[in-house]
């Protein structure tokens, strides 16, 4: 400290203040720093770690909220709220319990500071031992497309977190928290601010009155064949057909509960016991028909419409192609105007070499 004060020694003005100041965040924070030296500092079960603060403070100067939530963390962390419990936990991402069943103890490896990230207390108590892709789904549903994008960047989670590896998970998670330092960081010297976007998903009214469109899909129910009333593996299959189709396209919005010709069911058909219930039963059926690494890219919420409560899985053009298993067989389908649409084998070539391969 009495070196880096000898600077400013004979400073008389604010100017040249700012100039010895800015002379040493150059030298200092090179992209060497921000891309190698910040994320081994960030290797740690410190909880006084300067690079955790470091981070804590970026999420203030961000306006981010805590992880599935809508409450920002600069309340949250505000000091003046007194409380028994504190309003944000620090929560382990891959619970202590769960790393357990894996063979992983110990708070040196538990503890690190990439497996934590600032929840709702109330979100950390339900959550408990569960393992990631448990948990994940089931608080998902609470946002949509762009809230969960904003939240994903803020809390600097990879693509399929949930399903990583979990010495893979902190080696990217770290890489991920030295950038969000590093755009806070950008923030106080005045070089730009969150370049995310806000919430900016197109209401549900809009969707379902604009009809069946390329990335628009109207389903009456998940697994309920209303001809029958009974339980049908092809209406699930169908729901995956589109989310799937979506995904290998250009995105799209799967509304559960509405006709397609836009008439108001809700979900009551579908016989659930609650909304995470359905939830998580879609979730299942991604990982079983699709693959958990694609969850990611797959963001399932509720609503309401017309009266009646809906599900809205809202899909992000995926980065890799998506196949669906249908038994012993492996299907590829792409969006086609208002249409899933199937290709062969021949025609699933050509559309991954010029969808993926560039």
């Amino acid at each position: 400290m009495e070196f880096d004060l000898a600077r400013f020694r004979g400073v008389k003005d604010a100017d040249t203040f700012v100039r010895i100041l800015d002379g040493i965040c150059d030298i200092s924070l090179t992209d060497d720093f921000w891309k190698i030296s910040l994320p081994n500092e960030l290797s740690t079960s410190s909880p006084r770690s300067p690079s955790l603060f470091a981070y804590h403070a970026a999420l203030v100067l961000l306006d981010a909220t805590a992880l599935f939530s809508k409450l920002k963390i600069s309340d949250l962390l505000d000091p003046s709220v007194q409380a028994n419990r504190s309003s944000a936990e620090k929560h382990h991402l891959f619970p202590k319990g769960y790393l357990e069943t894996k063979g992983i103890s110990g708070l040196r490896k538990t503890n690190q500071i990439a497996n934590f990230a600032l929840i709702e207390w109330g979100d950390n108590v339900a959550i408990s031992k569960k393992a990631p892709d448990e948990y994940v789904p089931v608080l998902s549903a609470r946002f949509n497309q762009s809230q969960l994008k904003n939240m994903y960047f803020w809390h600097a989670l990879p693509d399929n977190w949930q399903s990583l590896e979990y010495n893979n998970f902190l080696i990217q998670r770290r890489e991920m928290i030295a950038k969000v330092i590093a755009k806070g960081f950008r923030v106080l010297s005045s070089q730009g601010g969150p370049e995310i976007e806000t919430d900016v998903s197109v209401p549900i009214e809009e969707l379902v009155l604009t009809g069946e469109t390329t990335e628009v899909e109207l389903k009456s129910t998940l697994r309920m064949n209303l001809h029958t009333g009974q339980k049908d593996p092809r209406m699930e299959l169908a729901c995956i057909e589109t989310i799937a189709g979506f995904l290998n396209t250009k995105g799209g919005t799967l509304i559960i509960g509405v006709t397609d010709d836009r008439v108001s069911l809700g979900l009551e058909n579908d016989q659930y016991d609650s909304e995470d219930k359905m939830a998580l039963h879609l979730s299942n059926l991604i990982n079983e028909k699709i693959d958990p690494q694609h969850m990611v890219s797959i963001h399932p919420r509720f609503d309401d419409y017309d009266g009646n409560r809906v599900l809205l899985v809202e899909c992000w053009a995926s980065k890799i192609p998506v196949f669906v298993k249908d038994g012993n067989e492996v299907r590829f389908y792409i969006r086609t105007g208002t249409a899933t649409t199937e290709l062969d084998s021949s025609q699933t070539h050509d559309f991954i070499k010029q969808r993926f391969e560039k």
